[in-house]
């Protein structure tokens, strides 16, 4: 499994590595074969929203070499969903099976027309944002419709990390991520398409 770590200037931080943490045990425990990844940006350098600098693997590769991609979300997300340059880059993934994005990089899934006829969530303070791009917004930690995942804001991204480690393996491989985090929050065994909702 190919998975492609999308980063942008102004991204939060959080959003990417609760996911990332959880999602690259798949690899550590050999949970599935070949999973490997790469950092990819639209320029070589990229810098967060609290002035955390970040290197890119590849910039602008063709999203569409892997199985999985995963977006975060930052207040850039609100600018670059009209970012015709940006968006295009974005619009590579159409035929990448696993689409993940969590807090507002639901938006730019949404703009590349990823979530159209589909549930999602996103940070709370985005819900709409969000609406014009997909048929419902749920209140929750986690969405899944189909093959795309979305999550909630910030911490949320642990949860999902779980969660897509749990529904591309199996309950136990969650359960032993879990543990390694340390992380008692999630609800291992419960693989509805949407999970903990908020209201």
């Amino acid at each position: 499994m190919k998975m492609a770590f999308v980063l942008f200037d102004g991204m939060t931080s959080m959003d990417f590595a609760g996911f990332y943490e959880a999602i690259t045990w798949l690899a550590i425990l050999k949970a599935k074969e070949n999973v490997t990844w790469a950092f990819c940006a639209d320029k070589a350098e990229v810098t967060d929203d609290r002035g955390l600098k970040m290197k890119a693997d590849r910039v602008l590769p063709n999203l569409g070499e892997f199985d999985l991609i995963f977006v975060p979300g930052g207040l850039p997300t609100r600018t670059l969903r009209f970012n015709e340059a940006f968006m295009n880059w974005i619009r590579t993934a159409e035929a990448v099976p696993y689409k993940v994005s969590v807090c507002t990089g639901a938006l730019l899934l949404g703009a590349a027309g990823f979530l159209e006829r589909k549930k999602a969530t996103t940070n709370s303070s985005a819900y709409d944002l969000l609406a014009p791009y997909c048929s419902e917004v749920i209140q929750a930690r986690v969405v899944r419709d189909g093959q795309t995942i979305t999550g909630g804001g910030v911490t949320a991204s642990v949860d999902l990390g779980l969660y897509t480690v749990e529904w591309l393996t199996n309950t136990e491989t969650a359960l032993k991520v879990q543990k390694n985090l340390e992380y008692p929050y999630y609800q291992a065994g419960n693989l509805s398409d949407v999970y903990m909702r908020i209201k």
